[in-house]
């Protein structure tokens, strides 16, 4: 049977019933709105105020009303048929008839004029309320909805009172600063601009609710302490269909469920990750280790009470009871078992988290950490589930890479470890059961890999540091062949003389559709190509139908098809202007808060969907790198502050994708946590702090969801690139996890694509350098081993790929 059809003919082959395509469909578009309504996390509700009452009038205020953000910027971004905003959501759900058109019209000329004026969507400063338009809004209602948004994207960091955003302005083209405009203090706190939109509205209006539409972390203290806002809603970046989720879920319609995937505290220098991320353009200090997120400020002293709402919190309009908790441990396992029952009058989902505890021993560790978690079933009023969560002792084990237990290991220390059963990382109480280890134990012994070189100290559960050895950084641009320049770094693959179209059928000799229907080996095929097509394979090729982000593959003269990419994660995102649209699901923190793997699953089988059906055969996504800080641009992308929450949602869309015949492609790995420079930040970390926090998510996917590929970051990782890095990608990668894959670059990195090959890297992405391959395997720093192993990784995708 031919193999690669949609890649070779690039036929419009709808996938939908009867005939109809799927891609930003009914179907589709519905599954975005759901996955809206279950991520976001209602954070306040003051006597009940929520959900509003039948027959309700809402006044809505705020240039967010109009001027919504369903996702961050960069290749998170997609082409939609429409977004519904806030008002949208409102006039649907209540009626137009029952929202102030005032407001709603003032916002509506507002946007529309700065829009005009060359302001990016979500980056609008906030416009002052007209008196009389407030008192006619009074007038109508006595419930007054505020939405406070946020816009972040890929290749920018979000504005600290260290860092200033610049613009260009309209009419003369001048670079000048928006510091002035829109976030004195930066954009996690409110602008002098909101907080006086926000007070003048709350002291006209007997009921205010607010709504957050941002992708990242911000200021929440300002509500939580104001008696005058009765209601908060966290309604991140919703997706195409956000604006009708939270007013879905402002209604009652549905009844909220989120649980908060990140630590909330009160100011930005309350992440330990803040202090130093602006200090450097060329590095980033990772000296708080392991603490970070809910690990720092449940443990650290003096920093619990920095938090305003805690890691897995998030309310309902019902209520739950956990009883008849039980855990149980094995020699290798342990159970915990609860009875979750609806006492309240509305029909809701509530989230069993489990956390434990590890014994303070020669090891510095965190007070709490979450082994494992489950989300119920839509419980009636009175109705109740069992919940039982499963994970391995392994997982509390802790990497010493100090050699204080067991160099280079994964130890269990001796002692005493609890155990933690709740719904939020505080409101989990200790189970009676505990489990006692007499004796040290190895879970897993490892061989030291990425060991810093040039971080000096890190944190301790104390509060204190301890020293760490340095020793001379290596000179990551050190390379046996001249200097690329900016023209060779960032040219298209058709720019290097690969052919854009293929042509097949024209060619006699050995082809890849013999390996497909088992007549020959893949090994044998690769054995038999000339080096130079091998040095050709390893790199990216043109673009054809709607893609945008380039190929692999693309030899005719052997029967490769050149199987197109498509960037992620909110969708599938294709070349614009050419009238196809597709679905704009939630962004990935969203999604992370619905703490829902099914749901992630249903996602990543939609995404993939619309990939086919479109000729794309590799979606560039999941994001999963951690929230370090509040402060990265591109946190809308990931997940969430804990490896364990992020690799788990992560995995289940990938199984998703992955079950359509596409890949799935996890990025950044690793250490993506700066947008700022990121071609050349050293991110300086202890190998611990990598093991246990920023490489834990993706070995939680690659052992679970098998990906087919993976996606290298840009930056450099304790002196060497990411993309070159041999430790990273072929010592852990693959002898330690098992990875069978294919390793790409992300795209135009500045890493040498000869030592990126010899380190594992397979695919180097916009476009290959295939004569720099072969100047250096004539000069001995890469052998045809070397390029053999990475086109087998290649084409073993190609294979893969229905």
């Amino acid at each position: 049977m031919e193999r690669w059809i949609r890649a070779r003919h690039l036929p419009g082959i709808p996938l939908g019933r009867d005939g109809r395509r799927v891609t930003a469909g009914d179907e589709h578009i519905a599954l975005s709105r759901k996955a809206a309504r279950e991520g976001m996390v209602l954070l306040k509700n003051e006597g009940n105020i929520l959900p509003l009452q039948p027959g309700c009038k809402v006044a809505l205020f705020g240039k967010g009303t109009i001027d919504y953000v369903k996702g961050g910027g960069g290749s998170g971004d997609v082409t939609v048929p429409y977004v519904r905003n806030l008002y949208d959501g409102f006039a649907e759900i209540i009626g137009e008839e029952s929202v102030f058109p005032g407001t709603v019209q003032f916002y509506q000329d507002y946007v529309t004029a700065r829009y005009a004026e060359n302001w990016a969507p979500g980056m609008v400063a906030e416009p002052p309320v007209p008196e009389d338009l407030l008192r006619e809004a009074r007038a109508f209602t006595d419930t007054a909805v505020i939405s406070i948004s946020r816009f972040s994207g890929e290749d920018w960091d979000r504005k600290s009172p260290r860092a200033v955003i610049k613009r260009k302005d309209p009419v003369t083209g001048d670079t000048v600063s928006m510091s002035d405009v829109l976030f004195e203090k930066g954009d996690f706190y409110l602008s002098e601009a909101e907080q006086r939109m926000v007070n003048a509205v709350s002291e006209a209006f007997p009921k205010t609710i607010v709504i957050l539409n941002t992708g990242g972390m911000m200021e929440t203290a300002c509500f939580r302490n104001n008696p005058r806002i009765q209601g908060l809603l966290l309604a991140f970046q919703g997706g195409m269909e956000g604006g009708c989720a939270a007013a879905e879920l402002l209604t009652g319609a549905f009844t909220p469920c989120g649980k908060l995937p990140d630590t909330w505290a009160a100011d930005l220098d309350d992440y330990p990750g803040c202090a130093d991320f602006y200090e450097s353009d060329t590095y980033v200090n990772y000296t708080e280790d392991i603490f970070v997120g809910y690990r720092y400020f449940e443990t650290i002293p003096g920093a619990a009470d920095k938090v305003v709402y805690p890691f897995g919190f998030g309310l309902s309009y019902t209520s739950f009871i956990l009883s008849e908790e039980k855990l149980t441990v094995t020699d290798d396992e342990a159970e915990a078992a609860v009875l979750v029952t609806n006492t309240g009058s509305r029909p809701g989902r509530e989230v069993v988290q489990v956390y434990y505890s590890a014994p303070q021993g020669r090891l510095s560790k965190p007070s709490r950490v979450l082994a494992g978690y489950r989300k119920t079933r839509l419980l009636q009023p009175g109705e109740s589930e069992q919940v039982t969560v499963r994970f391995p002792l392994s997982r509390m084990a802790s990497y010493d890479d100090l050699g204080k237990v067991a160099r280079s290991a994964w130890v269990l220390e001796a002692g005493e470890y609890r155990f933690f059963i709740g719904t939020s990382v505080r409101g989990a109480k200790q189970a009676a059961e505990t489990w006692t280890l007499a004796e040290n134990r190895i879970a897993e012994q490892l061989t030291a890999r990425m060991v810093p070189t040039c971080l000096e100290k890190r944190l301790l559960a104390d509060g204190t540091f301890e020293a760490l050895p340095t020793a001379p950084c290596h000179d990551f641009t050190a390379s046996v062949l001249p200097p690329m320049t900016n023209d060779e770094n960032n040219a298209l693959p058709e720019q290097r003389g690969i052919p854009r179209l293929p042509d097949f059928g024209k060619h006699t000799g050995i082809k890849l559709q013999e390996v497909a229907d088992g007549k020959i080996t893949l090994r044998d095929f690769i054995t038999a190509l000339p080096v130079e097509e091998l040095a050709s394979l390893l790199g990216g090729q043109p673009n054809v139908g709607l893609a945008n982000t380039f190929g692999y593959g693309n030899n005719p003269v052997r029967g490769i098809p050149n199987i197109m990419t498509a960037d992620g994660p909110a969708g599938i995102r294709f070349v614009e202007g050419l009238g196809v649209t597709t679905t704009a699901f939630p962004c990935a923190t969203l999604l992370a808060a619905s703490w829902d793997p099914e749901l992630l699953y249903d996602v990543g089988t939609a995404a993939a969907l619309e990939a086919k059906e479109n000729n794309i055969m590799v979606w560039l996504a999941p994001g999963v790198n951690i929230h370090r800080n509040p402060l990265c641009g591109r946190n809308f992308e990931y997940y969430s502050e804990d490896p364990l929450l992020a690799g788990k949602q992560a995995a289940a869309l990938i199984r998703g994708v992955q079950s359509k015949g596409i890949a799935a492609t996890p990025k950044h790995f690793a250490l993506n946590n700066k947008e700022t420079n990121r071609r050349n930040s050293d991110s300086r970390a202890s190998e611990r702090a990598i093991r246990e926090i920023y490489l834990k998510q993706f070995e939680i996917l690659v052992k679970e969801a098998r990906p087919w590929s993976i996606m290298t970051s840009y930056n450099i990782i304790n002196g060497h690139r990411a993309s070159e890095n041999k430790d990273l990608l072929t010592g852990i990668l693959r002898d330690e996890w098992g990875f069978d894959g294919m390793v790409t670059t992300d795209w135009w990195t500045l890493g040498e694509h000869y030592k990126e090959v010899a380190a594992g890297n397979d695919m180097k992405m916009a476009a290959g350098f295939p004569d720099r391959l072969l100047a250096a395997l004539e000069k001995g720093v890469l052998t045809r081993g070397e390029m053999e192993k990475a086109a087998e990784n290649i084409l073993r995708l190609i294979l893969r790929i229905e």
